[in-house]
């Protein structure tokens, strides 16, 4: 879904209740504005239900300042226009109070941009502005001051943050990055030493693999075909409203039994991905006009070392992210469901996802059927698609539970007489 052939009052409804509807922000916070190709400044308005907004709530601002519409705008008006006065290049501005954000600034310190590629390709700098009182020119000064200085984000002390974009999509993007990288990094704080990746390794997930590759038409669409897209959108969306991965991070395939595969689209949605946005790939050729995954050669070097296995997903779920950026130890062996589904987990060095997917495809078995990559994500792998994202979902309420259990005790993990028995019983290899 392309927002920006939208009104700007219906993109403004839009992504204010991803927002609202995210947690991330409440009834009464934040406040959102685009800029049009007129200089006319769209903005959300004061005193109204963030979770009722429609486009009848939505205020103009005409460039000589008059407004127009049902009720007065956002309090924040004055720093939305002194955004867009220093830096011209801006069309959107947001600005909100999510949780983990607000933690850093009552903290007074900012968040790290080096915990995943994504986080550092998406967010390019933040910076750090003194408070002052809600709504005044004095912080619309401030706010303005850093913008001016390049950067996109700016974090407010004891307040929130505020992120520009060229267009909304890309100001929410940035948003929903950057929150979900403070939430994961004060949860792995809490789990042992955080792991942050150095210049050189952030460089290596520039790749270009799924950019250059040959094209091929497809003519013909079979049904097998047509129900793989249909149930790839449906645990797609499914998977953004649980939170297993954001707006344009998340891998997941199928494959055919003609040996192509299905996967999804490069810096597409999630939310909003559709049937005739997911990318067949076949012998190393990609579906005429479209892009896929930045991950299509891990999934092809799997399904090529695998035949048993139909489903790869690859996702940056929460709490088993913390695990993943930091050296505490997931062991699945925690309830029966948790063991039969994921067995023995591999952890593999950041590197190996883009310097050696032949390890990655060699580490996967029967007896592991996940892998976890540093400061990068879980594979998940299975017969079925439903079978890779039961083991997704299972594996991310596993590593939930692990994390809440610090706060009542130590762990005792299933033994191993009591394994055995799971072997038996299961008929596990």
């Amino acid at each position: 879904m392309d927002i920006s052939l939208q009104h700007p009052a219906d993109q403004l409804v839009m992504i204010m209740d991803r927002i609202y509807r995210r947690g991330m922000t409440t009834t009464s916070g934040g406040n959102l504005s685009i800029r049009d190709d007129s200089g006319i400044v769209w903005i959300t308005p004061a005193g109204i239900d963030k979770g009722t907004l429609t486009r009848g709530d939505i205020i103009r601002v005409n460039p000589d300042g008059t407004t127009v519409g049902a009720h007065k705008p956002s309090s924040e008006l004055p720093f939305h226009l002194a955004v867009y006065q220093a830096r011209p290049d801006l069309h959107a501005v947001l600005h909100a109070h999510p949780n983990a954000l607000v933690a850093f600034s009552i903290v007074r310190k900012l968040p790290s941009l080096a915990l995943f590629p994504s986080v550092g390709r998406t967010c390019k700098g933040v910076r750090l502005a003194p408070y002052d009182l809600p709504g005044s020119k004095k912080l619309g000064d401030k706010i303005a001051a850093e913008f001016a200085e390049g950067t996109d984000i700016v974090l407010l002390e004891n307040h929130g943050v505020v992120i520009g974009g060229e267009s909304l999509f890309r100001a929410f993007m940035t948003f929903e990055t950057l929150e979900s990288s403070a939430r994961l990094e004060t949860i792995a704080r809490r789990m042992g030493k955080v792991r942050e990746l150095e210049p050189a390794q952030l460089a290596l997930a520039e790749t270009r693999h799924h950019l250059v590759m040959a094209e091929i038409e497809f003519n013909m669409h079979t049904t097998e075909e047509l129900a793989a897209r249909r149930d790839m959108v449906t645990l797609i969306q499914r998977s953004y409203t649980q939170g297993l991965f954001n707006a344009t991070n998340g891998t997941y395939s199928v494959k055919l039994s003609d040996g192509s595969m299905l996967i999804t689209p490069y810096n597409k949605d999630r939310a909003y991905v559709q049937v005739e946005d997911i990318v067949r790939v076949k012998d190393g050729m990609k579906e005429r006009g479209k892009t896929p995954s930045r991950a299509v050669l891990l999934h092809e070097r799997i399904y090529q070392k695998h035949p048993g296995i139909t489903a790869i997903l690859v996702a940056h779920p929460l709490h088993l992210m913390a695990f993943a950026i930091t050296d505490a130890v997931f062991d699945p062996r925690t309830i029966p469901e948790s063991y039969i589904l994921l067995r023995e987990i591999a952890k593999l060095p950041f590197e190996s996802i883009y310097r050696d997917v032949d390890a990655i495809a060699d580490a996967i078995s029967e007896r592991t059927p996940a892998v976890l990559v540093e400061n990068d994500s879980i594979i998940t792998t299975g017969e079925s698609l439903l079978k890779a994202f039961d083991r997704l979902e299972v594996a991310e309420a596993t590593a939930t539970s692990l994390y809440l259990s610090q706060s009542v005790g130590k762990v005792v993990h299933i033994g191993k007489s009591d394994i055995e028995e799971l072997h038996e019983a299961f008929n596990l290899r």
